[in-house]
């Protein structure tokens, strides 16, 4: 056998040594990818199981985070409730107490229309029996008041302050001193007079020129004339309450008492 094929031969048996040589390690790397892969793929599926866990327990976080806020907005509104309760049960009393009061005050006014009634009658009759001065001022009050009375728009309350209002003003006139001035029917006709009110127990007049004076005569319900003697007295009176000369004592004529 020559050199040449010699030397083939050997290098045919080294290339078979060495790819024997070489087939375990390439099976071992295969299975060392095969590992690999399989850690990748058990890494990969735990990270996402990692995030699915992330993501419920987020969710469960948020879901106890809401259910606390929904316990305290439930409270506050078991106590909004609560006072609301109890705002409606006060306005329901309230409403009850009001009924009961319309009822009374229309009872009251059906009761009280009556006594007005009465009450003006006997201001009336007072008026027309007392010293005439100021007639025209109050039986004007008078018939106010009577329409008062008939007028629906007015409560019985305003109705009944002006009956006693015009009790006060009539009980202030027994009380007061004034002067003023009036027409009078004397002697057959009209005169211009200077009226001196002395309260409820002396009504005197005096004409303009100071000639002629009268008194009111309870008795005979009716003006009498005075002697000229009294003019200089009564016209000193009037002036006195007219403020027009200081204030001293006025001598005037006063009928005597009337027997009990």
């Amino acid at each position: 056998m020559g050199t040449s094929v010699l030397k083939s031969v050997v290098r045919k048996s080294l290339v078979g040594v060495a790819l024997i040589a070489l087939a375990p390690t390439v099976a071992y790397a295969d299975r060392t990818d095969d590992i690999v892969k399989t850690n990748a793929a058990r890494l990969k599926a735990g990270a996402a199981s990692q995030k699915r866990i992330d993501d419920t327990s987020e969710r469960t976080e948020k879901i106890v985070t809401q259910y606390h806020q929904q316990r305290k907005n439930v409270e506050v509104l078991k106590k909004f409730n609560d006072r609301l309760r109890r705002t409606l049960t006060a306005q329901e009393e309230a409403m009850a107490k009001l009924t009961r009061s319309i009822e009374d005050a229309s009872l009251i006014e059906r009761q009280i229309v009556p006594l007005m009634l009465s009450m003006v009658d006997g201001l009336e009759k007072f008026i027309a029996a007392d010293i005439p001065f100021k007639l025209d001022e109050r039986n004007a009050r008078l018939a106010r008041i009577k329409g008062y009375l008939t007028n629906a728009n007015i409560s019985a309350a305003e109705r009944f302050r002006q009956v006693l209002e015009a009790y006060s003003i009539e009980n202030a006139y027994g009380q007061s001193i004034d002067a003023f001035t009036e027409e009078l029917q004397l002697d057959g006709s009209s005169k211009t007079v200077n009226i001196l009110q002395i309260g409820r127990s002396g009504l005197y007049y005096q004409t303009i020129d100071g000639t002629q004076s009268g008194y009111w005569d309870k008795g005979a319900k009716q003006w009498s004339d005075l002697d000229a003697s009294h003019n200089a007295g009564i016209y000193k009176a009037i002036r006195i309450t007219q403020g027009k000369e200081v204030n001293d004592l006025m001598t005037l004529p006063v009928s005597a008492p009337e027997a009990i």
